[in-house]
Order: structure tokens, then C-alpha cells, then sequence
């Protein structure tokens, strides 16, 4: 199935799957978490899901990966579904991710810099025995950021 499918046409939850690139229990799940509008039956009880499926499936995939949470799409889902633009909401949304990105970063390069600061500290090949209660000799620079004293565990 391509995704020339008609505008009225009614999809098994494989197809529209299929269609979006995710597994059916995903599809299954959004459902449930109100994500997905509840779809339709067919007699024989299987759901039939529609092209507005498919593009709130994409609309989803889109926004999980600018790393929005479930919640926050089902926001924005919940502005789209009345009509209006979701600019507004979705600006404030991302400004709030970009903020946390930004953090996240600070905080991975602090964290390479203790690294970086550790390993300058090992020893080389002529490393000594650890004491005993150690697993490797105390590197004076990681003591003092772990509060290790001179026994104490790398």
C-alpha cells in the first residue's frame, strides 16, 4: 500500500501502521492514551482507522522527534482538533525544549570535563597497587570531587 490511499478509505490498524512506519500495538496505544480518535468497526470487530489517522499518526512521529513528551502532543492535538493554528502553543512548547536541550548540554560538558580531568590524574603503566577497600589508586583530582579521601574508592 502506498500512500496514495483515497481520502475515504478505511484501514485495518496494520495498514495505517504500516502506512506511518509504526508497529500496530503503537497504533493500539495512542489510541488508548486518547492520542488517536477511537476508531470505527468493521462487522467482523476489526478497527478502521482513516486518512485523518494517518496524518495524526505523522503529526505525532513529528513532534516525538523534536523530543516533545506525550502530553505535550496531545496539547497541541488538542488545539489542531478545534480548528486553530497550533503556532502559539507549539512555540511555547519548543522554547521550553530548547531550554531544557540547553541544560542537558551544560550538563554533559561539565560532566566531560570531570572525565577529562580524571583521566589526566591515572597514572600510567608504572600505576601502583590499589590500596586495600580500593579499586584502583586515588587520583587526588577525583577525591576531591567525589569527597574520596586518601583510602577511599575511585
Amino acid at each position: 500500500m502506498g500512500t496514495t490511499m483515497q481520502e475515504n478509505a478505511r484501514w485495518t490498524v496494520a495498514d495505517v501502521a504500516r502506512e506511518a512506519g509504526v508497529s500496530p500495538d503503537t497504533v493500539r496505544y495512542y489510541e488508548r492514551a486518547g492520542l488517536l480518535e477511537p476508531a470505527g468497526r468493521s462487522a467482523a470487530g476489526y478497527r478502521q482507522f482513516d486518512s485523518g489517522s494517518l496524518d495524526r499518526l505523522r503529526f505525532i512521529q513529528g513532534a516525538q522527534r523534536l523530543g516533545l513528551r506525550l502530553r505535550e502532543i496531545r496539547e497541541l492535538l488538542a488545539v489542531r482538533d478545534t480548528g486553530t493554528c497550533p503556532c502559539e502553543s507549539a512555540e511555547t512548547l519548543l522554547r521550553r525544549r530548547v531550554a531544557e536541550i540547553e541544560r542537558e548540554i551544560a550538563r554533559l560538558t561539565a560532566l566531560r570535563g570531570d572525565l577529562e580531568q580524571m583521566l589526566a590524574g591515572i597514572p600510567g603503566p608504572g600505576c601502583p597497587d590499589p590500596e586495600p577497600g580500593t579499586w584502583c589508586p586515588v587520583v587526588p583530582e577525583f577525591a576531591e570531587m567525589t569527597g574520596a579521601g586518601r583510602g577511599g574508592e575511585c
